[in-house]
């Protein structure tokens, strides 16, 4: 069964998810400001922290900053519950380090989707691990055992969520893909009209990939149809490329 760990100070709102939780099948505890919820985040690692931002002592920035610098706690997924819902916002929370972000008031189906994608998602097994798919394209090389990439010759420490969205782009290399496409296949859920949750982990890789993150030379924006990675030094027939498989 597995364990979720909701942190909010507001009773009606954290007994409502708790409850729903619970009936979905969940393990659920509860803490209701940012320093308990971060010692029981440690004492328990659960495998989800539903996390408010306008929490006592300690908001959910700090609490998911924390966390994610914290080895016992960096990979578990985080999905930030809140009713701040201006776009800085949704930045700032992914930025954090959040791997998802809903707003209040929520639908309790959205809230159980969303759930259910990042448990999926982030079930200690990368989707590339799963299936019969390219891992090594060009100067590219991923390497699922360990969230990391093989770039250029140089060994570039991924999250869970920039691996997903960089393995995404790799199997489509040299092609736009629409951001409905990386919503579903990455987070788990079917698209709104919100992608600055792509966005924001979008700068995240062109910051670790790219020699100037600001003018992208391989990670590129197709304006109004989604984003293209563009591999260097591929040849334009088979010859010469590598690629290896998961069997």
């Amino acid at each position: 069964m597995p364990r979720i760990l909701v942190i909010d100070d507001d009773p009606a709102i954290s007994e409502l998810v708790a409850v729903n939780l619970e009936m979905a099948g969940y393990d659920v505890s509860q803490a209701e400001d940012g320093i308990k919820g971060q010692a029981l985040a440690l004492q328990l690692q659960p495998d989800l922290i539903m996390l408010d931002l306008m929490l006592p002592r300690v908001d959910g920035f700090t609490v998911c900053q924390r966390l994610r610098r914290d080895d016992r706690t960096s990979e578990i997924p985080v999905l930030m519950l809140t009713a701040l819902s201006q776009t800085q916002d949704k930045v700032e929370g992914f930025n954090a380090g959040a791997d998802d972000y809903l707003t209040k008031p929520f639908e309790v189906e959205e809230l159980l989707a969303r759930v259910r994608a990042l448990l999926r998602r982030t079930d200690r097994i990368p989707q590339a691990a799963k299936h019969s798919e390219i891992l090594n394209y060009g100067s590219l090389t991923l390497v699922p055992e360990r969230f990391e990439a093989i770039w250029f010759n140089d060994t570039v420490k991924l999250t869970h969520l920039e691996f997903e969205l960089l393995h995404c782009l790799l199997q489509r290399h040299g092609q736009t893909v629409s951001p409905s496409e990386i919503l579903r296949e990455v987070w788990g859920y079917d698209p709104d009209d919100d992608i600055e949750t792509i966005r924001v982990h979008i700068r995240h890789l062109r910051t670790k990939l790219e020699p100037d993150p600001r003018h992208p030379r391989y990670i590129k924006t197709v304006y109004g149809a989604g984003y293209c990675l563009e591999l260097p030094g591929i040849p334009p027939s088979n010859e010469g490329v590598s690629v290896t498989v998961v069997e």
